[in-house]
């Protein structure tokens, strides 16, 4: 099953753009994805093709109106009803590792990229079914960047992407952690030596220093992350403790 990618934006030049090369630029050839880049502007009705006014109220910027983006949508939608719709905006839900499974799981996504100041927010509520997201707490000049990042994480999940079946298992927010370091030949380089357990040839040692490393790194570097992983990883024990109570235990 070919993974179909529709890109609602201004700049539809912009796709594939760098997801024409490599592990993603093989898998478009070979057909496992495809891409189409729908211009906006083709569903603006007056000759200047316009797609944005000013924001009510004032202020500066403009802000992409409302009857393009609802028509460019009913496009979309009607190509492809089952695909999930997600809406580049900083004020969005910041994607995870476990939604761009799902996503990637499925037939494919459309994307629309916002532009100015951003989406006329009754949009949102006449299309409840978009999902607003967020790549990180950051702001770009348009949701382009963002959407290629997306389509790149889906992409190297698709099955055939990469090359060993595992490879995407063991990486960092697979497991809610970062992913542990690596290390490779020579090695000694400048004084520094890969540590001696990767060396020893003992996988229960090494995948139990591995562990600790992920677990270490995720919780010094990313407390928030390390938060999450820990009520994950405590929630079933705190459940059986609930359930031997209920049962006067």
């Amino acid at each position: 099953m070919t993974f179909a990618a529709t890109i609602l934006t201004l700049y539809p030049e912009m796709f594939p753009g760098p997801l024409g090369v490599s592990l993603a630029g093989r898998a478009l050839e070979q057909g496992k994805w495809s891409c189409e880049a729908v211009q906006l502007r083709d569903f603006a009705t007056d000759k200047h093709r316009t797609v944005d006014d000013t924001p009510a109220g004032g202020g500066a910027g403009m802000v992409l109106k409302p009857d393009v983006l609802s028509r460019a949508l009913d496009h979309a939608i009607g190509s492809r009803p089952d695909a999930p719709v997600l809406a580049m905006t900083p004020r969005g839900r910041p994607i995870t590792q476990a939604r761009i499974r799902q996503i990637a799981s499925g037939g494919g996504v459309t994307i629309l990229c916002g532009r100015f100041e951003g989406f006329d927010e009754r949009i949102f509520e006449a299309y409840p079914q978009i999902e607003q997201v967020s790549l990180a707490d950051i702001v770009l000049s348009g949701g382009e960047p963002a959407a290629l990042a997306i389509l790149d994480a889906c992409i190297r999940l698709l099955p055939g992407v990469m090359g060993a079946p595992d490879s995407g298992a063991e990486e960092s927010f697979e497991e809610g952690l970062l992913e542990y370091p690596h290390y490779t030949r020579p090695q000694e380089w400048e004084g520094r030596t890969i540590p001696e357990v990767l060396r020893s040839g003992d996988h229960a040692k090494i995948a139990a220093w591995r562990k600790q490393r992920s677990e270490d790194d995720t919780r010094l570097r990313r407390p928030d992350l390390w938060e999450r992983h820990r009520d994950v990883r405590d929630q079933p024990a705190s459940g059986a403790r609930h359930e031997q109570k209920d049962q006067g235990t």
